[in-house]
């Protein structure tokens, strides 16, 4: 074992390293606390000021981070947060959490992790760890961050070490926070993906190294793209199912019984998050660099992207077979957030089920308990009451996402028609109800 790795070792057990997070969002904030937690010194850098400004008043804006956990890291001064890479000249470990949009539809967009490589090469500390865990296609960070680095004079080995490991988060998921998630670590050298190893199983209970940086990129790329093709399948069916006169929920509890060699994955208004609406475009991306097109990426998230409209001609069909032309129709979409439960409209369906409606005409409202007000691209409204009044007033309520704490009897006792694209009504037969 070289010197410098087996110093790291000891250090890493007295907790005398100190740990930097640039990104402090989903990803990014939970594995600072984390850190911060345990005992190491935590550095988190953000460039939203509004994100540093609240850390600083000890308020939390993610939802698995309680603001009792951050008050607590805070007031024992094992984290504070920064808006100035500066702050990481004293890190021996640097976790690059920034996000990874698409450009275009089918084009990465890794200009936020260039843009904090070139920081970090200004203020990095002798033989410091970086780890890119923002999701990235294969050959990142060895044909694009490796350059940058090297092109700021910085030698692998010897000034820095570098490695892959991609972020696995599942927002609001209690069975699966941060640390009970299995760690993938793949870096530009053995001595790298040990030295990452050591660093994450300090708070996270499994750690799986694996040969290179491009498996690492790649393996969350195939999480993502395995949910993304059989959510696209299942969509499918479910539409096929439809014109055939079958209960898609149905056949899927059913099929499920199957011990072995089945899957269950369950069809809605589309995907949002962060993740999978994206991630396998990344793939998508680089095959074409090789000469290779994936056909079971597109068509998946073709026929997902059609959902949204999908939903929209259902109800409006519906309406019509009842004498209720689009024009004249007052639809109440119930739930805007990506997942049940949680805070978040990251590329939310239920924004495009909104969108939909509005371009055909329809006057749409909408109920979320977590959302009291919605204001995204010419879109500015406030969540309604659900009310026996205020329920008379809508043609159909369209439910897009299924919160616990969304009273569906009472609902489904006070609607005219329900459209329900999450199988709240499991089992019930009745002629207000709709199923996707």
């Amino acid at each position: 074992m070289p010197d410098y790795v087996a110093q790291f070792q000891r250090r890493i057990k007295k907790k005398e390293i100190r740990i930097a997070v640039v990104g402090l969002g989903y990803v990014g904030l939970p594995l600072a606390i984390e850190y911060a937690k345990k005992g190491f010194s935590v550095t988190g850098i953000d460039i939203d000021r509004d994100r540093i400004e609240r850390l600083r008043k000890k308020e939390s804006y993610i939802s698995d981070v309680p603001t009792r956990e951050l008050k607590e890291v805070l007031g024992r001064g094992k984290f504070s947060a920064s808006g100035n890479f500066s702050a990481l000249k004293d890190a021996d470990v640097i976790s690059i959490c920034v996000p990874t949009p698409l450009r275009r539809k089918y084009d990465p967009d890794i200009s936020y992790i260039k843009q904090s490589v070139k920081s970090i090469s200004k203020n990095i500390k002798k033989r410091a760890l970086i780890i890119l865990e923002s999701t990235t296609y294969p050959g990142t960070t060895e044909e694009v961050i490796l350059p940058l680095l090297e092109h700021a004079g910085l030698k692998h080995g010897r000034d820095f070490y570098l490695c892959f490991s991609p972020e696995r988060i599942d927002p609001g998921n209690k069975n699966f926070p941060v640390n009970k998630i299995p760690k993938v670590v793949g870096g530009v050298t053995e001595e790298a993906t040990h030295l990452a190893r050591m660093v994450y199983g300090q708070i996270i209970e499994k750690v799986v190294p694996v040969s290179s940086t491009r498996v690492a990129e790649a393996v969350k790329l195939l999480e993502n793209t395995f949910r993304l093709i059989n959510i696209g399948l299942i969509d499918e069916l479910a539409m096929m199912a439809h014109e055939m006169g079958i209960d898609i929920w149905e056949v899927i509890d059913a099929a499920k019984t199957k011990p072995f060699g089945f899957m269950p994955f369950y069809p809605g208004p589309g995907v949002g998050g962060h993740c999978i609406p994206k991630d396998p475009l990344y793939l998508y991306w680089k095959a074409r660099h090789y000469g290779f097109k994936s056909h079971f990426i597109k068509l998946a998230s073709d026929i997902i992207n059609y959902m949204p409209e999908y939903v929209t001609e259902r109800v409006l069909d519906s309406l019509k077979k009842k004498g209720r032309p689009a024009r004249k129709c007052k639809v109440l979409v119930v739930g805007v957030t990506y997942k049940k439960n949680i805070k978040d409209l990251r590329k939310s369906p239920s924004l495009d089920v909104l969108t939909s409606f509005r371009k055909k005409k329809v006057s749409v409202s909408y109920y979320d308990p977590l959302i009291p007000y919605l204001k995204f691209q010419d879109i500015n409204l406030k969540s309604v009451p659900l009310t026996r009044g205020s329920l008379a007033a809508f043609d159909c309520v369209v439910i897009a996402t299924d919160h616990s704490n969304v009273n569906y009897d009472f609902l489904l006792k006070n609607s005219r028609l329900i459209f329900d694209c999450r199988n709240v009504y499991k089992g019930q037969h009745c002629e207000r109800i709709i199923k996707l």
